[in-house]
């Protein structure tokens, strides 16, 4: 196992100031330009706007273009889903059977898994987060998932594609040489 590189991750904690959400037109929205490029990595509501059939064309057709990776993060809140929904529902097992379908249909070498620089950095990254943004609870959680994502597609040189526009935004002014796409 590589050695943790504390200093870099520490780095990162320099923000101390609140971030403010900037306009949609200084992000970097999918479009119609930007469907050929590196391969994506793709965040949750990527694969839950699919599985509800929310996907739009966009989405669709980037995913077609480019080669698609796919993060242990995103299979572990796709399998905590599995295991939180009440096996007494009459939906469930539907949802299950498309959930397990999904992620075993996910190469197993295009499955990314974060090492512990990755995680280090993106809990400094998250905690960053936590602190300018004064989350609460359930957002902490949230942002850590979120962050290892980030620092994921930073290390592999992927794009990171999300539906997720305020926290990639706030990521994105810490560590603006990550390479997002955002949708609605």
């Amino acid at each position: 196992m590589p050695d943790f590189d504390f200093e870099a991750a520490a780095r990162l904690a320099r923000p101390t100031l609140t971030l403010s959400r900037r306009d949609d037109a200084h992000l970097p929205f999918l479009s119609p330009d930007n469907l050929i490029g590196p391969g994506l990595l793709l965040d949750t509501n990527v694969y839950v706007d699919q599985l509800q059939g929310r996907s739009n064309a966009l989405v669709e057709e980037i995913i077609k273009k480019r080669h698609s990776h796919h993060s242990s993060v995103v299979i572990q809140e796709l399998m905590h889903t599995v295991g939180v929904l009440d096996p007494g529902h009459p939906q469930t097992a539907g949802v299950v059977k498309a959930i397990g379908m999904l992620v075993e249909s996910m190469p197993g070498h295009r499955i990314k898994v974060p090492d512990v620089n990755t995680l280090g950095r993106a809990a400094v990254l998250s905690g960053v987060l936590c602190r300018v943004q004064n989350y609460q609870k359930d957002e902490r959680r949230k942002a850590l998932q979120d962050c290892v994502l980030f620092a994921q597609s930073l290390k592999d040189g992927l794009t990171l594609l999300t539906k997720n526009v305020k926290d990639f935004d706030y990521l994105l002014q810490i560590e603006p040489q990550g390479r997002d796409l955002m949708y609605r």
